[in-house]
């Protein structure tokens, strides 16, 4: 097992911001997850799991253990006529685990290619985009629950997953180390071509395949999102709000360009995007941090941005996004502040 002191995580995040971590530690297995727990240590000193840092904002230096699950394994545990169950490590890439998928004609995560990240994180954040969420194929969970060191299960159901949101960002939230994630998959998929972006780009093919739909999601990300690579980024930043349909049908009514779609009965959700781009900071850059000029959801952080900058400049989207439209838009990333 990887095991360091010290450790700088600027290449362990997508924002590429500048921490160092007091401990790190690459579990390859329950056995090593379960011995790292055991070890006296790191029992009294604070946890932090880590997967790909797509969706970590550092804030400071951590003063205590970052475990990041190097689980790899990949295996079918059932199968019948119609789907299969397949049982995937934590530490797996999610976009290879969709190509994985998409190459044996397994359909079911498709939609979801090209988004950063390891598997463990899917159930986390129950992450979605193009008409498809992670709870639409999950069917349980494996974990090590950090206090007692045992080995958990919890089913699609007790995740209790909603709009990026789950069981392990509420009660469970630092308390788990997850271990794997088993999706049921369909042997014989029907695509899903709900979402206008893919509509448009598939509009000439007549009978789209995985592949095909695979292939239409990246090109629709590669030309909106900035690669992390390139510039420090993580994705969207800022959840879309959920509001009651009244107050978003008033706010329409003075905004013709305003897209709503739909939610929870008597609710709708509106695009953080449009919002934060009526506010002017589309494409505005401020010292070392800016917005995207392609894609308003999209925080950048550029050579020398500090963690703490660009969570001040998040902060003044909010504050200005609550001012002129009374929403607040709470954040996606999650902010890992010093111990």
């Amino acid at each position: 097992m990887i095991l360091e002191r010290d450790k700088d995580l600027k290449r362990l995040n997508t924002l590429g911001i500048s921490a160092k971590a007091s401990w790190y530690a690459a579990p390859g297995s329950v056995k090593e997850v379960i011995e790292l727990l055991s070890d006296s240590r790191f029992t009294d000193i604070p946890k932090l799991v880590l997967g790909s840092g797509s969706n970590t904002l550092f804030s400071g230096d951590f003063n205590g253990l970052v475990v990041h699950p190097d689980i790899m394994e990949i295996s079918i545990v059932d199968i019948t006529e119609s789907s299969l169950k397949l049982k995937v490590g934590a530490g797996v890439d999610w976009d290879r685990f969709v190509a994985y998928c998409v190459d044996r004609g397994w359909g079911g995560v498709e939609n979801l290619s090209g988004i950063p990240g390891c598997v463990g994180a899917a159930p986390v954040q129950n992450i979605g985009a193009y008409g498809s969420e992670a709870k639409d194929t999950i069917v349980w969970v494996d974990y090590v629950d950090i206090v007692t060191s045992q080995e958990r299960r919890v089913t699609a159901k007790e995740c209790r997953f909603g709009y990026r949101e789950s069981i392990f960002k509420q009660e469970l939230k630092g308390k788990t180390i997850i271990t794997f994630v088993t999706f049921e998959l369909a042997l014989d998929p029907v695509v899903n071509t709900s979402y206008a972006d893919v509509q448009e780009r598939l509009s000439s093919t007549e009978s789209p395949t995985l592949y095909d739909i695979r292939k239409a999601i990246i090109d629709i990300r590669t030309a909106k999102l900035p690669d992390p690579a390139k510039i420090g980024n993580a994705g969207s930043f800022f959840k879309n709000p959920i509001v009651e349909e009244s107050f978003a049908q008033g706010l329409k009514e003075g905004n013709p360009t305003l897209r709503l779609y739909p939610s929870s009965p008597g609710f709708v959700k509106i695009p953080a995007a449009w919002l934060i781009e009526q506010c002017g900071f589309k494409g505005v850059r401020e010292l070392n941090v800016g917005v995207h000029q392609n894609h308003a959801l999209v925080l950048l952080a550029y050579e020398g941005a500090t963690g703490r900058e660009l969570l001040e400049f998040a902060q003044k989207i909010k504050r200005t996004v609550k001012a002129r439209f009374s929403i607040d838009i709470d954040m996606e990333v999650s902010v890992t502040a010093s111990s």
